[in-house]
């Protein structure tokens, strides 16, 4: 092994446009001598790769990826593994550190690690269709590959009956179309049929495509593997083609900044009690 302790960067490349990849992102590509991802990130970014080594794979050989990476930064080059949007959300980086502690890697050995993280998918596609995430929202990846069907159920209905805004990464498929449906039937039981929902097909990109509807009615049209799905909280809103969440600043301020009867600045929200007639 080369005495020389090697780097691994573990990137982000947010969605695909240089425009929305950090400058951290950028200079950690241009200072590798090999980049490392999945066949369609590098086609992404191939305008960053000239003179570089390239290692693609396709889908399901994340772990021949990793540990490509991990190997030759570890005997001394400087590498960059990529992931679109940020590679801690659904991507490559905790499949590294699974890789590493199978490995017996210690801090200080080589190679070093430095994560660069990304803008996600939900962040770049609520971009493109107003602010649906300004108040509590979670995400939940419907690919039951690697996870049970009965947990990724599980996480839908208490998501729902908590009234988070949900981004639903990896809807649907060619071969897994079953799975979206169950989730809409899922959150229908918490949520009004008008709720706003976005379709945002490949966020920044070539053949970019944003749809907004509703949570009765989205079925209706295309979704597929490219597409991050935004279903909206009971007070999620349409307001001139844009889907807002609202913070809940008017439940204690009036629009001129007055404070409302019974509330105070700096201080817990104060709910009124219900009365029995209610």
């Amino acid at each position: 092994m080369n005495d020389s302790k090697g780097i691994l960067y573990v990137v982000g490349i947010g969605p695909g446009a240089q425009d929305h990849a950090t400058p951290a992102a950028l200079k950690a590509i241009a200072e590798s001598q090999l980049v490392v991802g999945y066949t369609t990130y590098i086609k992404l970014v191939r305008h960053l790769l000239e003179g570089k080594e390239i290692v693609k794979t396709g889908m399901t050989e994340e772990i021949g990826r990793a540990r490509a990476a991990i190997e030759r930064a570890r005997d001394g080059a400087t590498v960059s593994l990529i992931s679109s949007g940020d590679a801690g959300v659904y991507g490559m980086a905790g499949l590294v550190f699974q890789v590493l502690k199978e490995m017996g890697w210690k801090r200080g050995d080589s190679p070093e690690l430095r994560l660069i993280p990304g803008m996600t998918a939900l962040n770049s596609c609520a971009s493109l269709v107003g602010a649906p995430l300004v108040h509590d929202s979670c995400s939940i990846s419907l690919s039951d590959l690697l996870t049970p069907w009965s947990v990724i159920e599980r996480r839908i209905e208490a998501a729902a009956g908590a009234d988070f805004v949900i981004g639903l990464y990896n809807p649907a498929s060619g071969r897994r179309t079953r799975q979206i449906v169950d989730a809409q039937t899922i959150i229908r039981r918490h949520r009004e049929g008008s709720t706003p929902v976005a379709l945002v097909k490949s966020a920044y990109r070539h053949m970019e495509q944003v749809v907004l509807t509703d949570l009765d009615t989205f079925l209706d049209y295309e979704i597929g593997m490219l597409t991050t799905v935004i279903i909206g909280s009971s007070n999620t809103f349409m307001f001139e083609g844009y889907m807002v969440t609202p913070r809940g600043y008017t439940n204690k301020y009036r629009f001129d900044g007055a404070v409302l009867p019974g509330q105070r600045p700096g201080f817990s929200l104060v709910v009124p009690p219900v009365s029995e007639t209610d």
